[in-house]
């Protein structure tokens, strides 16, 4: 309800499905459909879900349609790869928080990551404070260059 009333589009990104209760997978996929128009935030949920998993998923499909004779192996590019993420037709994170200290990515978005800037803060997610929230965005707006790779 909340989501609604704030204009946030919710979807739900999972590789593993089959390992979702039908009663919470009926839940999500009601709470996608009630908010797929909203256009003030997307709010991706990853839930039962792993990059390598989601990258594989993306090969398998390519392949199935090379197979069926829709594409040919030469017509295969990044936006072939993008365009079977989960994520798609969002764009990739262009800023990414990870919290608890680590400093890894955890087998999370790894193809969508490639150029999102990255910020490691060592405290648990529920410890955020908006204090530490702005910093991160002032240091990305500021003092951070995007340069997408180049």
């Amino acid at each position: 309800v909340e989501a609604k009333e704030r204009g946030i589009c919710l979807r739900v990104l999972s590789t593993e499905t089959d390992k979702i209760p039908q009663d919470v997978a009926d839940g999500l996929h009601k709470m996608e459909e009630e908010t797929k128009h909203n256009t003030n935030l997307i709010m991706n949920i990853c839930l039962s879900y792993g990059s390598r998993g989601e990258i594989t998923n993306a090969c398998r499909s390519i392949a199935h349609d090379v197979q069926s004779g829709l594409i040919q192996p030469s017509d295969i590019s990044e936006v072939t790869m993008t365009r079977k993420m989960l994520s798609h037709p969002y764009p990739d994170p262009d800023l990414v928080i990870r919290t608890s200290g680590e400093y890894r990515l955890s087998n999370f978005l790894l193809w969508q990551l490639a150029y999102s800037e990255m910020f490691f803060i060592d405290k648990n997610w529920p410890e955020l404070t908006k204090r530490d929230l702005v910093r991160v965005i002032d240091t990305f707006v500021i003092d951070r260059k995007r340069r997408y790779g180049k």
